[in-house]
């Protein structure tokens, strides 16, 4: 469900096509909650069908059409009930940390790969993630998602939108520096374990 509230986050902003609602996910949403473009107009289809949504269609160019998303009133009450409500966190699935609780089935060699291959998909993550805060930070070109939110909400609140955005991805730089770390201490645990026999 909560891709559902992702997608109703973007379309308070403003009205979107399917098309740009997707290409806007993956630069902000996206960074938090993955969702391909098969799970994206399917739930769309389900939210308009709920109320929650209402569909326009607009032409474009000389015989096509599109179809625009505008968040309904129920829509924006349901997204408002979900940031008020309690979150319901979910049993964890982490195949990385699964492996490593089996490591020793492992070759040294493959249990090495494997953490080194580790680091480098949370380096990767980490690099991601410093990219955003710059861009929230107006260091490198702005994020155009949030540029597009702060045009469309008061000026009083620009300060909280652009604190919480950096609160959010601060949360994910520390998440990728403790994989990373997590990964180190198993190569050196490889180590001393290697040294031991």
């Amino acid at each position: 469900m909560s891709l559902r509230y992702a997608l109703l986050a973007l379309l308070r902003v403003g009205p979107l096509s399917g098309y740009e609602l997707a290409k806007q996910f993956t630069q902000s949403v996206g960074h938090v909650w993955h969702a391909p473009d098969s799970q994206i107009y399917p739930e769309l289809r389900k939210m308009e069908a709920a109320g929650l949504v209402e569909a326009e269609e607009q032409t474009r160019g000389e015989r096509g059409t599109r179809r625009m998303y505008h968040v309904t009133d129920a829509g924006d009450r349901a997204f408002l009930d979900w940031m008020a409500s309690p979150l319901e966190y979910q049993r964890v699935r982490d195949p990385a940390h699964l492996r490593a609780a089996y490591l020793e089935s492992a070759s040294p060699e493959a249990a090495r790969a494997f953490l080194r291959h580790h680091i480098e998909q949370w380096e990767g993550e980490l690099e991601q993630w410093e990219g955003e805060l710059r861009k929230i930070d107006h260091v490198d070109p702005p994020n155009p998602m949030l540029e597009r939110r702060l045009k469309a909400t008061p000026v009083e609140d620009h300060e909280r939108i652009v604190a919480f955005k950096h609160f959010a991805y601060e949360g994910l730089v520390d998440r990728a520096k403790g994989e990373i770390a997590w990964a180190q201490r198993g190569l050196a645990l490889l180590d001393r374990l290697d040294a031991g026999h």
